[in-house]
């Protein structure tokens, strides 16, 4: 709320928009600021919105001042190169990234993305520069990549054509990306209302993805050839049967624990195979009643 009238100040000297606000104790009770907070999200803001800076500066401890700048001129490109790390990690491909509106869905849509030598999946996902956990636009960022990945493999002979295709989490082994939507009228749900409800922004995000991943795949079969092997032999790991595969840590302890569960006491007919019956004691009577024999693991 203004509390003086507007008043002409003189002819400006630049641009922009200056915003001062104190939360009321009244309604906040005791705030407190976090410079690192304000800085991740002022960070995000710059990453989606190309060309926009932002400057935040602490000057609550005179002695002690903090003050950062932020400017991403290649938005969400530099976003993936930030999530990677710096310097980025090493990638079998450049970041492929792209700006698109489609007045299908009434908004723009700003993309980017690419594998690394990473473990895992980032994938980053906004609507109007808010931060979303799931929605239309993540769908269709997967189906888009899944189709074309999948469409190349088998049209280049990397993939039967009765073989399964690629599923999304096979394809998002590895993968950085960014999935940024502007819409006019953006719908939310959820209990947090982080997800996208508008179900238009799926196949256009889907169709948009498709093209250009499909398009670059084209363009440079060595390159692509890469990816394509190192999600087939993610795949192909991921497909192997349990007991072709060396067991890590973890599974070599469960199968320890599941032979301590399953080691019985039985009689000679019914012996498990990876057991040995222990002889009767000497001078003992055949068939005569014993106690119950023990089994010993080999």
């Amino acid at each position: 709320m203004a509390t003086t009238p507007i008043t002409e100040a003189g002819t400006a000297v630049g641009s922009g928009t200056t915003i001062v606000f104190w939360p009321d104790a009244e309604i906040f009770g005791a705030a407190e600021f976090s410079f690192d907070g304000l800085e991740e999200r002022f960070r995000e803001l710059a990453f989606l919105n190309q060309g926009l800076e932002i400057s935040l500066t602490d000057l609550r401890r005179p002695d002690e001042p903090r003050s950062v700048r932020l400017c991403f001129p290649n938005g969400a490109r530099d976003f993936v190169a930030f999530l990677d790390g710096h310097p980025a990690a090493p990638a079998p491909m450049d970041t492929i990234a792209f700006e698109h509106e489609d007045p299908r869905m009434a908004g723009t849509m700003e993309v980017a993305f690419r594998w690394c030598g990473c473990p895992g999946e980032r994938v980053r996902a906004f609507a109007n520069s808010r931060p979303t956990v799931d929605g239309a636009h993540m769908v269709g960022f997967r189906d888009g990549m899944t189709a074309a990945v999948t469409t190349y493999a088998r049209e280049q002979g990397l993939l039967t054509a009765t073989a399964p295709g690629f599923g999304a989490d096979r394809i998002g082994e590895g993968l950085t990306a960014v999935v940024s939507v502007k819409l006019d009228r953006p719908e939310f749900g959820g209990s947090t209302r982080g997800v996208l409800g508008n179900a238009e922004v799926r196949d256009c995000v889907g169709q948009a993805v498709r093209d250009h991943l499909g398009r670059w795949l084209e363009e440079d079969p060595e390159r692509a050839a890469a990816v394509i092997d190192r999600i087939a032999r993610g795949a192909a790991c991921r497909d192997r049967p349990a007991a072709n595969r060396p067991a890590g840590p973890e599974e070599r302890g469960r199968q320890g624990a599941g032979r301590r569960e399953n080691r019985t006491e039985t009689t000679r007919a019914g012996l498990p195979a990876h057991a040995t019956q222990e002889h009767d004691p000497p001078g003992a009577a055949p068939g005569r009643s014993s106690p119950p024999r023990r089994l010993v693991e080999t």
